[in-house]
C-alpha cells in the first residue's frame, strides 16, 4: 500500500545536486529533502567547506571576531569606530576577524593592517556575490552560513558587534546562546554603539523581568561607546582568563595549512594558549 503522507512536486533532475546555478548552497540545501545520493553530495560539500575553513584558519592565531553591517559607507561614524576597534584589538595582539565583506568588516579589517597586525576573513557565497575586502591577509568564501558561523566562534576569543542588521542580530544572538548554554566559556561579548542597540538591549532587559532569560544572563553583554572600554573588557575577559600570551610559534603544516606572517616593527608575534 501506498504511503498516504503529503509531498512536494519537485522538478525533475537529472540525479546530480547542482540544481539552476544561481541557487547558492545554503537554499538548495534548505528547501527540503531531496534524492539520498543529493544529500550525500550535500554532506561532502559541508565537509570541504570545514575543511577549506580549517586549512586557511588554523595558524591565524586567536581572533577577536567583528560583526557589522555591510552597507555602512567609509564616511559614516560607525566605518571610524570600527576601523579604530581593529587598530586596537591587533595591537593587543589578537588577529582581528571579520565576515570579510564590506562596511563595518572592510573598517575592522583596515585598522588591523593601519597597524601592520593580522587580519582575515570568511566570507560568504551570497547571489549577489559578497566580494572579500582589500585589507585581509586571509580569507576563504564558505559556501553555508552555519559552517562560517562555527568558525567564526571557533577561532574567536571575543565578539565584538558594531552597528549591524538581521544577520548582526543572529550572530549575537548565536554567541549570546552558546555562552547561556555552555558551549563556550569566558567569552566577551562587546556592543559598540549603545544608541543603536538601546532598543534591543531594552529587550532582553524585558526579557529577563519576564523570566525568559536569568537576569545573570545580561551580564554576558558589556555595552559601551569607548574602544578604549572595549579593549579593557577584553583585556581582563579574554587575555587574562585563558591564560593567553604574545609569543612567536613555528607552524607545521600537515593538511596545507598557512600561517601568517610575523611582520617587523608589529606586535610580538602572536596571541597564544599553547
Amino acid at each position: 500500500m501506498a504511503d498516504p503522507s503529503l509531498e512536494r512536486e519537485r522538478p525533475e533532475t537529472t540525479g546530480s545536486s547542482v540544481t539552476a546555478p544561481q541557487q547558492c548552497a545554503d537554499e538548495i540545501f534548505l528547501e527540503g529533502p531531496r534524492s539520498r545520493f543529493d544529500e550525500l553530495i550535500t554532506l561532502f560539500r559541508v565537509l570541504f567547506d570545514f575543511l577549506r575553513g580549517f586549512r586557511v584558519l588554523h595558524f591565524v592565531g586567536p581572533c577577536v571576531t567583528i560583526f557589522g553591517s555591510a552597507r555602512v559607507t567609509e564616511d559614516g561614524r560607525s566605518y571610524d569606530m570600527a576601523r579604530k576597534m581593529g587598530a586596537a584589538i591587533a595591537k593587543l595582539g589578537f588577529t582581528v576577524m571579520t565576515g570579510g565583506g564590506a562596511g563595518i568588516m572592510e573598517a575592522a579589517n583596515r585598522g588591523a593592517k593601519d597597524v601592520n597586525g593580522r587580519s582575515v576573513g570568511c566570507n560568504i557565497e551570497l547571489e549577489f556575490e559578497q566580494q572579500p575586502n582589500a585589507f585581509l591577509d586571509r580569507c576563504v568564501t564558505l559556501h553555508y552560513f552555519f559552517v562560517r558561523k562555527a568558525l567564526l566562534v571557533k577561532y574567536s576569543y571575543a565578539f565584538v558587534v558594531m552597528q549591524g542588521g538581521a544577520g548582526t542580530i543572529d550572530e549575537l544572538a548565536e554567541a549570546l546562546t552558546l555562552i547561556q548554554t555552555h558551549k563556550i566559556k569566558n567569552f566577551p561579548v562587546i556592543v559598540m554603539g549603545t544608541d543603536y542597540w538601546r532598543d534591543l538591549l531594552q529587550m532582553f532587559k524585558k526579557m529577563a523581568e519576564e523570566g525568559m532569560i536569568n537576569r545573570s544572563d545580561l551580564d554576558l553583554i558589556f555595552a559601551t561607546d569607548s574602544v578604549e572600554d572595549a579593549i579593557t573588557h577584553i583585556r581582563e575577559k579574554a587575555i587574562t582568563p585563558f591564560g593567553l600570551k604574545l609569543v612567536v610559534r613555528r607552524n607545521l603544516s600537515w593538511l596545507g595549512e598557512r600561517g601568517l606572517p610575523v611582520r617587523v616593527g608589529s606586535v610580538c608575534g602572536q596571541v597564544t594558549n599553547d
